[in-house]
């Protein structure tokens, strides 16, 4: 996707979990916390999948997990809840905006740095209208290496979004 930010034109890339952490978890394997995902079953909104980056069909079966994208603990490593559809779906690939950053009203948007360490004053709860420009915005600093965006009401993480000629691997446990 093509953001102009500043007379320059800026691709941004959203990226999906982890494909090898993903089957892992739907193989049975623990989540941040240890434990094996819980199963439910989709009420249709207010699911989205951090594999497809799309919200989980309604009456699917979907996994309920604890999830950490950074690759390591640390302090600014924040672990929260997340979704997945139970079933293999085809994993999030480059284009338009994915549905889960079209389904809310604000996101979180905090920048990282190559340290996967929050840059303070990035943090900002921003319209959806307003999630490509400030993301771009924050890409366009050196210093920024990632941007990470969360529910707004939740704080659960939903995405990372980078400059798409970077080489930052996809957020992962």
């Amino acid at each position: 996707m093509f953001f102009r930010q500043k007379a320059r034109v800026m691709t941004l890339t959203c990226h999906a979990y982890d494909q090898s952490f993903v089957e892992a978890i739907r193989a049975g394997g623990p989540d941040a916390n240890g434990q094996r995902a819980e199963h439910a079953v989709s009420p249709g909104t207010a699911t989205p999948c951090r594999s497809c980056l799309q919200n989980v069909p309604k009456g699917d079966a979907m996994l309920i997990l604890a999830a950490r994208p950074f690759p390591a603990p640390q302090p600014y490593a924040e672990t929260g809840p997340i979704f997945l559809c139970a079933a293999a779906c085809p994993p999030w690939q480059e284009g338009s905006l994915p549905e889960i950053l079209t389904t809310s009203i604000t996101y979180l948007l905090k920048g990282y740095g190559a340290d996967h360490r929050i840059i303070y004053g990035t943090g900002r709860i921003v319209a959806r209208e307003g999630l490509k420009s400030y993301a771009a915005d924050l890409l366009s600093e050196a210093r920024v290496a990632y941007v990470d965006v969360r529910s707004a009401s939740n704080n659960c993480f939903l995405t990372r979004i980078t400059r798409s000629d970077d080489q930052c691997p996809p957020p992962r446990l």
